[in-house]
């Protein structure tokens, strides 16, 4: 009989990286069978660390992407999920990042990012190698979280002299808040109207500095609640999820769904081992 062990730890970041940091998830699954875990998509750019061996991630579900092996990896925002293999041993920690925390952390646009996987030491250099090496040789989850507060602190300090948050203009900070407050459910024109803006301004400005369109972004919060909904330990049928998270009815689901998993709903559910981890 197989023994399925999930650990997983959350913390949040020190309150001086909270702008720019959502939070941090320490996991440690083993004893699952091998599959592929669809990462998906979401309002923050995430880094994982592994603390084991390496990652192997390809950047679409069933489509063909290459599979690459990373020790730390970093995305953007993407628009449709990871593939994840793995042999049923997964344990590292998970970072994710607002937009204007990529300009803070990494020093660069969120849009720089958008729909790729990079080393995360290619962001950092060598505080992403000291990152790694302080996670791995940490042995209490406590003492991971506080290192990534320190090297955290220290990114945000390097890229300070510059300021680059500040190049981040407000009508757009805004605009990502109130659609990620509302999960993709308001109107994009109202959102530019409210900002004195054209919704073709809006547009190009938001895409330019997050790297996705409001609309695309706003369906990916939709999913990203659909999401949510069909990974607790007792989730609601595939009906109510649609409606719950604004979808215009199941078969509207089952088309997005597939757009951003690779896989209908139930062959999702059903090739997703890891379930039930939390």
């Amino acid at each position: 009989m197989e023994v399925h062990e999930a650990i997983r730890n959350y913390a949040r970041p020190a309150p001086a990286l909270r702008r720019y940091v959502g939070s941090y998830a320490g996991f440690d699954l083993r004893g699952f069978p091998a599959g592929v875990h669809c990462g998906p998509p979401g309002r923050l750019l995430t880094a994982v660390i592994s603390l084991s061996g390496p990652l192997e991630v390809a950047a679409g579900v069933d489509d063909g992407s290459p599979v690459t092996r990373f020790g730390s990896v970093a995305g953007g925002l993407m628009r449709r999920s990871v593939a994840i293999h793995h042999d049923g041993r997964q344990e590292g920690v998970q970072v994710s990042l607002t937009p204007l925390g990529a300009r803070a952390v990494y020093g660069m646009p969120a849009a720089d990012l958008a729909n790729r996987l990079v080393p995360l030491d290619e962001l950092l250099g060598a505080l992403g190698a000291e990152l790694v090496d302080r996670l791995r040789t940490a042995t209490t989850w406590a003492a991971r979280f506080a290192a990534l507060d320190e090297l955290l602190l220290r990114a945000v300090s390097r890229n300070a002299g510059g300021d680059p948050v500040s190049r981040v203009r407000p009508e757009v900070a805004e605009a990502w808040r109130r659609l990620s407050a509302a999960r993709g459910r308001v109107q994009i024109g109202r959102v530019a109207a409210d900002l004195g803006w054209s919704r073709r301004y809006l547009t190009e400005r938001f895409r330019g500095e997050v790297g996705l369109s409001p609309k695309t972004f706003a369906r990916v919060l939709r999913f990203e609640h659909a999401h949510e909904l069909a990974t607790t330990h007792d989730p609601l049928p595939w009906a109510d999820v649609a409606t719950v998270s604004g979808y215009a009815d199941q078969a509207h689901l089952v088309r997005e769904w597939s757009e951003f998993t690779g896989r209908s709903p139930t062959a999702w559910r059903r090739g997703e081992v890891l379930l039930g981890t939390g």
